[in-house]
């Protein structure tokens, strides 16, 4: 399955500076039986975003109208946990398209990847000038260019550069799952499996 294109993402932000989030946080484990990737949004962070009765909680941030965007600016530790893509797929399917922390759990980051989310990796200094930009005006926008590597706070010009494999990063800027980026080179390995007969 394809994703969106990532070259460069600008928007404001939400910030969740909770630290320690694992992923039956992001997606509760009742809400695992689907088998297609869409409708996950629906349930992201179910328990933190509605009461027992599905009523929206009004302190948490995703029922907050004040913020919003494709970036997801999160506390240290983001993505721990069970391994479950669909965690990842309920960001995704809600719309978010970056997820920032200064940790993520390793799984979780590279599911990110596999998915067409950009997990972006700054340093905690940095990421407590994004959560206090970002607080100070919630219309702050940041911009992520996956070429340069780098993620910038617009309104002061403030920029950290931040790591990605060169295969992830091709196939994020085509939209391409692993399998979608085979498919493209269905030739080239046609021609080469003809060469080692």
């Amino acid at each position: 399955m394809a994703y969106d294109k990532f070259n460069i993402l600008t928007s404001t932000v939400v910030p969740l500076p909770t630290e320690n989030v694992d992923t039956d946080q992001i997606i509760p484990a009742r809400f695992l039986k689907a088998t297609e990737r869409e409708g996950f949004g629906d349930n992201l962070f179910r328990d933190w975003r509605y009461d027992a009765d599905g009523n929206p909680k009004k302190d948490f941030v995703l029922n907050d109208s004040t913020y919003s965007g494709k970036i997801l600016l999160a506390g240290k530790n983001f993505g721990s946990g069970s391994s479950r893509e669909h965690a990842v797929w309920a960001l995704y399917d809600y719309g978010f398209r970056c997820v920032v922390s200064s940790f993520f759990a390793d799984i979780f980051k590279n599911n990110c990847l596999n998915i067409g989310v950009l997990p972006v990796t700054i340093s905690p200094e940095f990421a407590d000038i994004l959560f206090s930009a970002v607080e100070q005006d919630p219309l702050t926008q940041v911009e992520v260019d996956i070429d340069k590597q780098t993620i910038t706070l617009l309104k002061t010009g403030a920029s950290e550069s931040f790591d990605i494999n060169t295969y992830k990063k091709e196939n994020m800027k085509n939209g391409f799952d692993d399998i979608d980026y085979l498919l493209n080179i269905e030739k080239e390995i046609t021609e080469f499996a003809k060469s080692r007969s």
